[in-house]
């Protein structure tokens, strides 16, 4: 009896715990559209593209881009503003599995996160539009006094030709790609053209809802994800899986990133590949 009770009273206070904790819908994020040439480049700031994790700091907490709340080191977050900040929790060039690795883990690994930068390129609710809000931000980040709390450097650019430059020197010394930020633009929670993303290769994401069966050498092995696109056409992805990740694959409900060469007339992918799956 006195062992149901002690268990009845841990169930309780773990309840109790769960329904304490911060949560949070969806992090009102802004999200990107892919760029194209033709657009009035004198228009936008241009920075690198983090790869790591989105992050949004509410003044209290970090949260992942889907709302997810992030066990982050005590210290790491100590003198933080209360001013929302939008950035990337990010590890270095080539190490988006490190970040991903260090930002999932519920008991924060104090090492691990030393070798975490949260790079800074929004303030989201400072009301004024991306030229007002970037030189608030090159205030208030270096005020900040931590230097794994980082503004990211932006500039302007005036051709497609240099921007095209800059963007392979980005990803020749290991990054992913480069970001553009309309001037104009108000800080708004949803997909499109003030925020821009140019990558050597378009990429998307998608949800797998399911497998086919592998043969020949990957008998026995998953051959492709089936996946569904957010507008709801579905196709097979199988290139870029490893032995690992045949054997293994992604549960079905996770949302993979995929890259891509151009569009059928069907509206699916051309020579699409599995990059990884998105955890943030």
């Amino acid at each position: 009896m006195l062992a149901a009770r002690s268990i009845i009273s841990y169930l309780f206070s773990l309840a109790v715990l769960l329904v304490s904790l911060p949560v949070m819908a969806q992090a009102p994020v802004m999200l990107a559209n892919v760029y194209r040439p033709g657009i009035v480049l004198s228009d936008y700031w241009v920075s690198e593209k983090y790869d790591g994790v989105r992050a949004y700091w509410d003044g209290q907490h970090l949260y992942t881009r889907g709302g997810e709340l992030i066990a982050v080191p005590a210290w790491f977050i100590a003198g933080w503003p209360t001013q929302a900040l939008d950035g990337e929790l990010w590890a270095g060039r080539g190490k988006f599995a490190i970040a991903v690795s260090t930002v999932r883990t519920t008991q924060p690994n104090d090492q691990a996160w030393r070798a975490m930068r949260f790079m800074v390129f929004d303030l989201p609710l400072h009301g004024g539009n991306f030229d007002q809000r970037l030189p608030a931000l090159q205030v208030l980040v270096p005020s900040i006094g931590l230097p794994w709390v980082i503004a990211v450097s932006q500039q302007r650019i005036s051709s497609h030709a240099v921007l095209q430059a800059y963007m392979e020197k980005v990803v020749a010394e290991g990054g992913e790609g480069v970001m553009l930020h309309r001037g104009s633009s108000l800080y708004r929670a949803e997909r499109n053209d003030d925020l821009l993303k140019f990558k050597p290769f378009e990429d998307s994401e998608a949800i797998v809802i399911g497998y086919t069966a592998g043969k020949g050498k990957y008998r026995d092995m998953v051959g492709a994800l089936l996946v569904e696109t957010p507008e709801g056409l579905r196709f097979k992805l199988g290139s870029g899986l490893s032995d690992t990740q045949r054997r293994h694959p992604p549960a079905v409900g996770s949302r993979v990133t995929y890259r891509y060469r151009g569009i059928n007339a069907s509206g699916i992918p051309r020579f699409a590949v599995f990059m990884r799956v998105r955890e943030d």
